[in-house]
């Protein structure tokens, strides 16, 4: 087994609490509602944090994916969890673990920092084109939360 990393970065004009509200503490709620053409439904075992485990049911064709959540800092908007079963695992991953971390950007709005761990498993490589091709798939999940946000304004405060 191998690890590769890779860090990522990314600007919303969300503010810090109010995004990490929504992504960490809100999502099982909102996933489906701002994205039902990708996510059905999402089940969470246990009280959301640290232990917990959480399925993502997502539209036909598409496998469930397994998140085992690590940890969560509400105090410095940072959690930590890991795809440990489905999703875009395949038979190269043995899991992906990402670190994220939500602060103020200058002029408003939030960075999110995300240190991202992909366990491949045997000699499987895992390229930088596919970690972007990964992240090119989930982005249109979270512009579609930040819109929700922003056309709802008491949503998350």
């Amino acid at each position: 087994m191998g690890v590769v990393t890779y860090d990522f970065e990314v600007t919303s004009p969300i503010p810090p609490a109010r995004l990490f509200k929504a992504i960490v503490l809100e999502y099982s709620k909102l996933y489906p509602t701002v994205a039902p053409q990708a996510i059905k439904s999402i089940e969470v075992e246990g009280d959301g944090g640290p232990g917990s485990i959480v399925t993502f049911n997502f539209a036909e064709g598409l496998p469930q994916q397994y998140v085992k959540v690590e940890g969560v800092d509400q105090s410095n908007f940072s959690y930590k969890y890991s795809i440990i079963k489905g999703g875009p695992l395949g038979d190269k991953l043995e899991k992906i673990s990402y670190e994220n971390k939500f602060t103020e950007a200058a002029g408003g709005g939030t960075v999110c920092k995300s240190l991202m761990k992909f366990y491949t498993v045997g000699d499987s490589v895992f390229t930088e084109e596919e970690i972007k091709a990964l992240i090119k798939s989930t982005e249109g999940i979270y512009k579609a939360l930040e819109a929700y946000l922003l056309a709802n304004p008491d949503v998350c405060n």
